[in-house]
């Protein structure tokens, strides 16, 4: 368990930043960057769960934004003091459980999703577009790594998860209303499709 008495410590307000090692990094550095956009996406997820109605969605989205803390632990942790909190493979497993639910009640595409939709569904799909810029610069600080500090599990998790808010999004927007799909050509009055 984390205990925080005293929020802001001053320490940052060079422009740089610590980490579990206690070694200080640039807030630029790469790593620094990932751990930023997770925490991103963090909130994404948050903003998501607190719109969205359907249970099993919202249960999901809860259940991400833990193993996004346990994400940006991992990030921010080389491998040779990792222990409980490293993503484990099963984190994945869960995901893709969670999608092939999902994606079995849903019809076969014949068309791109726009990226909105009603009952949180837009909420959703922004999420989705921040998991794969997370996933996007965590391989960027995995091109890096020598392997000390990168699980090879947190980039797979994160292509995962959007792939899961992918299908989240539908199932809601399916729910509330309709998906819209993109019509080639900007087609002036997008229809929803249920």
């Amino acid at each position: 368990m984390v205990t925080l008495n005293k929020i802001y410590t001053r320490t940052g307000d060079k422009g740089t930043t610590g980490v579990v090692t206690g070694e200080r990094l640039s807030k630029t550095h790469p790593r620094i960057v990932a751990i930023g956009e997770v925490d991103e996406l963090n909130a994404a997820v948050g903003v998501a769960f607190a719109a969205v109605q359907h249970n099993s969605v919202k249960g999901a989205l809860l259940a991400i934004q833990n193993d996004l803390f346990d994400v940006g632990a991992d990030l921010a942790t080389p491998a040779t003091l990792k222990g409980e909190l490293r993503l484990s493979a099963n984190r994945i497993q869960k995901l893709e459980q969670a999608i092939d639910e999902l994606n079995e009640d849903l019809p076969a595409l014949q068309s791109f999703v726009l990226p909105s939709g009603p009952g949180g569904a837009g909420l959703i799909h922004l999420a989705r577009a921040m998991a794969r810029r997370a996933e996007r610069q965590v391989w960027s600080i995995v091109e890096l790594d020598d392997g000390s500090f990168v699980n090879p599990d947190v980039p797979r998790y994160l292509n995962r998860l959007s792939d899961y808010l992918f299908v989240a999004a539908r199932t809601v927007s399916r729910e509330a209303g309709g998906e819209v799909l993109w019509v080639p050509g900007g087609g002036d009055e997008p229809q929803a499709q249920h």
